[in-house]
């Protein structure tokens, strides 16, 4: 067969590859990256038409080019996925391989102005039924790759996680579209974990879970590695139960992360930390700012008790007395919010829960403009055992340590504009509560709070 293409292009076609939306190219594909690759390296071209496949797993020095109108259509055999071993939500186990997947690999992107159909419905089902022998195939996953770029594409209906990359360096994520249904499950937009220097930019994320996921692995991971140097920018988050999350997979640590210029919009919860017990590992050093949220539960969320995951209904996950410090502790610190407006926010303005023996702490809130939903139904601000559902609150904070608020207004909302217990240190510098929708309400309620400035 001859093959079509200019010096370091490797056209799908030309292997036999047919667009027709029915022949599975799985073999074909493999047989242009394995060409490219015996040449040292080059662009699998991938042009207009619907190409069907399986798993495509990508090498060395490989770009993986998707043309206008060009559709990856991956399919819904088990078989074309091969088992691999991976992190699945933070434990490293046998897997089913991902749509695009590599490992081990450095200088490899993907991009251009195609889309990849991850046509995960099939693997919803087979997952809400307990078909599935190994885990569900995330659409894009690398691991422990160097020098990656994924730009351009449009990722719609993942079987799970829509793009992972897992102890990876020199991330660029830019420019991408992903789209999963409201309704499936655990399908997050990006998660890098337990990656470096990774940069987000320019994206529209409308999921069925978080839109954007930072996490280091959990307790039952041997490696302990941290997720760190992440910047996010310039994001447009849909739907989805969190905007930018942050564990609760953090048991390696998350450190030196910015958010900064993006749109939230119905995503449940808007910035949320959450870990508890049991977890260990310490989210440290991240500043979020300029950002716009509009009909979330609640914007904020520190949450040193959150039950779900392995072992987190027992009962020294929820017990709200002080236990002994250890490696086992996690530990949230040095957290900067600024230049944020939150409205139609149904639940509280924000929820600090540090643990009862380790306080959240070196927290601050500067510029912050939060209104309280008009017809806001009653909704639990953070998934933690014993608490009760909330409406239109201020801000609710317990076990916390150093917290400043500056020029952060509360509208609309019940009781006070900041509750705050079991506080040390707590500073409150040109702050106000607007139009409160009850007469008695006041701007601060402080209980057992050790020191105030």
């Amino acid at each position: 067969m001859s093959q079509r293409f200019i010096a370091g292009t490797y056209d799908i076609t030309s292997f036999g590859a047919i667009g027709d939306g029915q022949t599975v190219n799985t073999e074909m594909i493999a047989k242009a990256i394995d060409a490219c690759f015996s040449a040292g390296g080059g662009t699998v071209y991938v042009p207009a038409g619907e190409f069907v496949t399986g798993a495509i797993i990508l090498k060395s020095n490989i770009h993986l080019y998707l043309e206008a109108g060009a559709v990856l259509s991956f399919t819904n055999d088990k078989r074309q996925y091969p088992i691999v071993e991976s992190r699945w939500e933070g434990v490293r186990q046998e897997v089913h391989a991902s749509c695009i997947y590599a490992e081990d690999a450095e200088n490899i992107a993907l991009t251009g102005f195609g889309t990849l159909r991850g046509n995960g419905a099939f693997w919803w089902d087979a997952f809400r039924s307990g078909e599935l022998t190994y885990p569900r195939p995330k659409l894009v996953s690398f691991d422990q790759c160097r020098h990656v770029q994924i730009s351009g594409i449009k990722l719609l209906n993942s079987p799970s996680w829509t793009v992972h990359p897992v102890c990876c360096e020199d991330v660029v994520i830019h420019g991408i579209t992903i789209i999963n249904p409201a309704d499936s499950p655990n399908t997050d937009g990006i998660n890098p974990e337990s990656s470096r220097n990774v940069r987000i930019s320019d994206s529209y994320i409308d999921v069925g879970d978080d839109c954007i996921a930072i996490k280091a692995g959990t307790e039952d991971t041997a490696e302990r590695v941290a997720c760190e140097n992440i910047t996010i920018a310039n994001c447009t988050m849909i739907h989805g139960h969190g905007g930018i999350v942050l564990g609760s997979e953090m048991s390696g640590d998350i450190r030196n992360v910015t958010v900064s210029n993006c749109v939230f919009e119905g995503t449940d919860r808007g910035i949320r930390f959450k870990s508890r017990r049991g977890r260990g590992g310490v989210i440290e050093d991240i500043r979020v700012n300029n950002i716009v949220m509009k009909g979330v539960i609640c914007p904020f969320i520190l949450n040193l008790y959150y039950y779900f995951g392995p072992r987190g209904t027992e009962s020294f996950v929820s017990d709200k007395n002080p236990h002994p410090i250890t490696e086992a502790t996690p530990i949230f610190r040095r957290i900067h919010f600024s230049n944020i407006t939150a409205r139609e926010v149904s639940a509280a303005a924000g929820f600090l829960y540090g643990l009862a023996e380790m306080y959240v702490e070196d927290i601050t809130f500067d510029h912050v403009d939060i209104s309280m939903s008009e017809h806001a139904e009653a909704a639990l601000p953070a998934m933690m055992a014993e608490l009760e559902p909330m409406k239109q609150r201020g801000f609710y904070c317990s076990n916390v340590r150093d917290v400043r608020f500056h020029h952060v207004t509360v509208a609309n909302h019940e009781g006070p504009a900041f509750y705050v217990e079991n506080g040390e240190n707590i500073e409150l510098f040109s702050c106000r509560s607007k139009d409160p929708l009850n007469h008695e309400a006041v701007l601060t309620v402080f209980e057992n709070v050790i020191s105030t400035n």
